[in-house]
């Protein structure tokens, strides 16, 4: 290892949240590099869908950076733990996920993951491997580890028990079981998202219950979806997967809201930080327009996950498909859904009540003043687009189609009424 303690960490917290405990880290590095030992690093994801998203490549570049610096990495595919279902962030318990399709995707992660990491140094294992050989003397002995006080401390369980939803005794085991993984592989540190601190401090708990030093861990920024609220998550579908087709990537990172392109173009783009601080820049003083730096971001990311050549023919069909239809393509125009509570007194709906709940305008007073400017337009489907002309314009039911102020806000109708 070359590299000093101090460059070491440099490239270890950036773009992290959180180092746990910090000194700890330090001294663990500071031991390999005297010992020439590489630190063993772990990180787990659960193949609940068979798709590595954009999400996962913020923790799994982390774990290259790690690489990088001549430390092994073990990446563990959850066949197991997915089985049982993670708990985290939920109010409610996650589906349970049949065996033969946990097994059928965590098939699909190596070649995925290797879009980032370097796959012929990491080692993989699926945490069956030790999970599943353990008998109910086993597992009691696991339990016995924790307490239901310290698991109840966990913010969506605490949750949970206080409103009376039912939180099954498997949910309680998920935590146990990933912690065993950092048991069974001797992990020196583990990397997770913010929404996975709570499990991954009770692996530094039970590593020591196991006799073993306890883990350090870095935690990582959760990177939001293409809705630009919750978390990027398979089980959400507001995720773009690494394996998506150039010009779908490319279309699905012209979703995401304007005010996260910075925040993507630092976590998921390996532009340098000169480049990204410049955009940041021209975006917030306004000589860059943000679609100008969303087209970039949307180069950079299908760039670094297939190819150049592949960027340049995805930015050419956005740019075709955009200009020649006025409209982005279907998959990128959000949908809204048309309900009966919308309904004037004559049971039609009102365009200026629909752009005001639709998000298209900040209020009814805006509405009326894009119709008054030429701006609204109407598209029924399987017919012509119109141009909206009257400010109490109304649309009969059913009502599916696409309304659209300005080039930008755009969006489909669907008649749920």
């Amino acid at each position: 290892m070359e590299q000093s303690v101090d460059k070491q960490l440099e490239l270890i917290r950036r773009n992290t949240v959180e180092l746990i405990p910090e000194e700890e880290l330090r001294e663990k590095i500071e031991k390999a590099i005297k010992t020439d030992t590489p630190l063993r690093v772990k990180i787990g994801l659960d193949p609940n869908r068979p798709d590595i998203h954009l999400g996962h490549s913020v923790v799994l570049q982390k774990l290259r950076d790690f690489q990088d610096l001549g430390h092994r990495v073990i990446l563990i595919v959850g066949d197991f733990t997915g089985f049982i279902g993670d708990p985290s962030g939920r109010d409610s318990e996650r589906a349970a996920i049949d065996w033969e399709t946990v097994q059928a995707n965590a098939k699909t992660y190596f070649e995925q993951a290797s879009k980032i990491i370097d796959y012929e140094s990491a080692e993989v294992r699926y945490n069956s491997e030790w999970l599943l050989p353990l008998n109910f003397k086993d597992v009691l002995a696991l339990a016995r580890s924790f307490t239901v006080h310290r698991m109840l401390e966990r913010d969506d369980f605490e949750t949970r028990y206080k409103e009376g939803t039912p939180i099954s005794i498997m949910e309680f085991l998920y935590p146990l079981a990933q912690a065993y993984d950092s048991v069974a592989i001797e992990a020196d540190i583990e990397l997770g998202g913010t929404d996975q601190r709570f499990n991954l401090m009770v692996g530094r708990t039970i590593q020591e219950r196991y006799d073993q030093e306890p883990q350090c861990l870095v935690i990582m920024p959760l990177l939001e979806g293409t809705d630009g609220v919750r978390k990027m998550s398979k089980s959400l579908d507001n995720y773009i997967g690494v394996t998506d087709a150039p010009h779908d990537m490319y279309g699905k990172v012209m979703r995401i809201p304007d005010e996260l392109i910075g925040k993507w173009f630092e976590l998921v783009t390996l532009m340098p930080h000169e480049e990204r601080e410049k955009i940041d820049k021209g975006i917030a003083d306004g000589s860059v327009h943000p679609m100008k730096a969303k087209k970039s971001l949307a180069y950079e990311i299908v760039k670094r996950f297939h190819s150049e050549d592949d960027a340049k023919a995805a930015e050419a069909h956005f740019t075709q498909v955009f200009s020649e239809r006025e409209l982005p393509p279907e998959d990128m125009i959000d949908e809204f859904e048309i309900t009966g509570d919308l309904r004037d007194q004559d049971g039609n709906f009102r365009i200026i009540d629909i752009m005001s709940s639709a998000g298209l305008a900040k209020s009814k007073g805006e509405a009326r003043r894009l119709i008054k400017g030429g701006g609204v337009h109407w598209k029924a489907d399987g017919c012509d687009e119109e141009k909206i002309q009257d400010e109490l314009a109304s649309l009969s039911g059913p009502v599916n189609g696409i309304l659209r102020a300005g080039k930008r806000r755009i969006v489909r109708l669907v008649d749920k009424s």
